[in-house]
């Protein structure tokens, strides 16, 4: 899951420790979202910065609901088009669990072979995508 930092950080979500993971707006980041269940874990990645990284782990502790703001005209992720009775958007809860130090750059999961092949590589625009239980096993190892 990523997060610009200067958005949304690792150490905003260690402060609130909970928060609903919001305003996803593509089609195919959004299906991954609903695909995750209560009790999945993610990577927190934040991305549109200098330093490109894992951060930390977060779990998930709401399964896809309907996103709130899709709705509000004042919310940034505002969609006027999306109606309450059929939604296009969904959004997750999720909580901190912790946060990785040092960090896992992107420079050194593109050194491990067991990594190459990530849709984070490959769908780089993307704020949601799957990690499989090998890749998942090779940066916790990095993480150490």
């Amino acid at each position: 899951m990523k997060s610009e930092p200067a958005t949304y950080a690792i150490t905003d979500l260690a402060r609130d420790r909970r928060t609903a993971w919001e305003g996803v707006r593509n089609y195919r980041a959004r299906n991954f979202l609903r695909a995750m269940r209560r009790g999945d874990r993610a990577f927190f990645y934040h991305s549109g910065c200098p330093l490109l990284a894992v951060v930390g782990e977060v779990e998930i502790v709401h399964a896809a609901y309907p996103d709130p703001a899709q709705f509000d005209p004042k919310s940034d992720y505002h969609d006027p088009g999306s109606r309450p009775d059929a939604p296009r958007w969904d959004a997750v809860d999720v909580r901190f669990v912790r946060h990785f130090e040092p960090v896992v750059t992107r420079e050194a999961m593109k050194r491990v072979p067991a990594l190459r092949g990530m849709l984070l590589f490959r769908h780089s625009r993307l704020s949601v995508v799957p990690v499989t239980a090998a890749e998942r096993r090779a940066i916790l190892a990095l993480a150490g």
